[in-house]
């Protein structure tokens, strides 16, 4: 069983500017087949937008998304994790905090992702069952 956070994060980081416009952090969502990107400056992050949230805090709202920064819509100073912090630690900042995903930070650095999905998928390898969550984390998308 991967024990550390390093060993069941996403490496490498989907980024954006913090005055890039909603649709450009959705083309790189859609481009990167991910449902959220980080919001960084000078390689330090400032913060966590999703899909839902351009859902519900912009378009929901009315808001041209090509004239609001990501920054306005975005989740500030996200909670996140280091890459050798315990997985248990993660699953525990999920639950407490409700969030799906944490951006994994080395100092300020961010350097990857941990999601539901790779920790089901990491159980699931790790127990040899199969479960919906596991089987969800490794589907392809749909398009």
């Amino acid at each position: 069983m991967a024990q550390l956070v390093k060993d069941v994060m996403t490496p490498g980081v989907a980024a954006v500017r913090p005055d890039a416009s909603l649709v450009e952090a959705a083309q790189l969502m859609r481009a990167q087949d991910i449902g959220g990107v980080l919001v960084a400056s000078d390689s330090e992050l400032i913060g966590v937008l999703t899909d839902r949230d351009i859902t519900t805090r912009a378009v929901a709202e009315g808001v041209d998304p090509l004239a609001v920064s990501v920054e306005s819509v975005c989740t500030p100073t996200p909670v996140s994790i280091g890459p050798d912090d315990p997985v248990s630690t993660a699953v525990s900042l999920m639950r407490l905090h409700a969030v799906r995903r944490l951006p994994v930070v080395d100092g300020v650095r961010p350097v990857g992702m941990v999601s539901l999905g790779d920790l089901a998928t990491t159980q699931d390898t790790t127990q040899d069952s199969a479960s919906a969550l596991g089987d969800i984390g490794r589907a392809e998308p749909n398009r």
